[in-house]
């Protein structure tokens, strides 16, 4: 049924999302990406170009469930419905506890979890209706573990690892599976952001943040691969993944074996 590989990805016109977005595309699905880039339209006709499939673009803020219900309903019209969705959106903000600021708390939850839900209510009745669905939400290793000075980033992400659980009950009688992948550190526009902002904070050299602050938890030394995210979406996609459900698969060079 052509449904099955029809995706929607969130937070996907860069970083992570597009990674897993194009892997997606080079296995012959058609997708709906999102993002709020102003050129959002452009990395989806790219990609529909470089692969041949559909691609439709949304700038849907994640931050409002009217918007993200129009996107889901766009996807299942235009593609003619959605088998699998991403939930990758997300934000950061690192601050002591006593400073933080209560509108980034508010935005970092919102995005992070609170679009998970909604993006994945938006598109369950279609899924329960045609007995197939994929929820493949993208956590974090602070999703099982924290760290300090990342309160809303550390709650947010434990919640998605929660919520994952839920769907994943939910779904069970209806052929609906949702999973989670928790990535270590991956080298995205947003972890850059991160290394200067780090070694600002420290005085210390980018190269010392990576090597003292970033990557000293993750037994592997290295940063995590999109392509190996990549690849762990599309099994939890695939119809060989049918049983696979409530997980949170750590790709994170150790750091949870500690």
């Amino acid at each position: 049924m052509s449904f099955t590989k029809n995706a929607l990805i969130t937070g996907s016109t860069s970083g992570i999302g597009l990674g897993i977005a194009k892997e997606f595309a080079k296995n012959g699905y058609n997708l709906m990406l999102n993002g709020l880039e102003p050129n959002g339209a452009e990395i989806a006709a790219q990609v529909a170009a470089e692969f041949g499939v559909k691609v439709l673009f949304s700038g849907a803020n994640m931050l409002k469930p009217e918007e993200i219900q129009q996107m889901v309903k766009t996807a299942q019209t235009e593609l003619g419905g959605l088998g699998v969705v991403v939930n990758n959106a997300g934000v950061q903000f690192v601050s002591p506890v006593e400073d933080f600021p209560d509108d980034k708390w508010n935005l970092i939850i919102g995005v992070n979890l609170s679009s998970t839900f909604h993006v994945s209510k938006a598109a369950w009745n279609g899924m329960k209706d045609q007995k197939f669905g994929r929820i493949i939400n993208i956590t974090s290793a602070h999703g099982l573990r924290a760290s300090a000075f990342k309160s809303a980033y550390v709650a947010a992400k434990h919640g998605v690892t929660g919520l994952t659980k839920v769907l994943a009950l939910e779904g069970a009688p209806y052929n609906i599976t949702c999973n989670a992948i928790a990535p270590g550190y991956v080298r995205t526009p947003l972890v850059e952001g991160q290394i200067k902002d780090q070694a600002k904070a420290h005085n210390m050299s980018e190269e010392e943040v990576i090597e003292k602050v970033m990557l000293v938890k993750q037994a592997i030394k290295d940063f995590v691969p999109i392509e190996t995210l990549a690849a762990a979406a599309l099994l939890m996609a695939s119809e060989k993944a049918a049983t696979m459900t409530g997980i949170t698969l750590p790709i994170e060079g150790g750091w949870t074996s500690q």
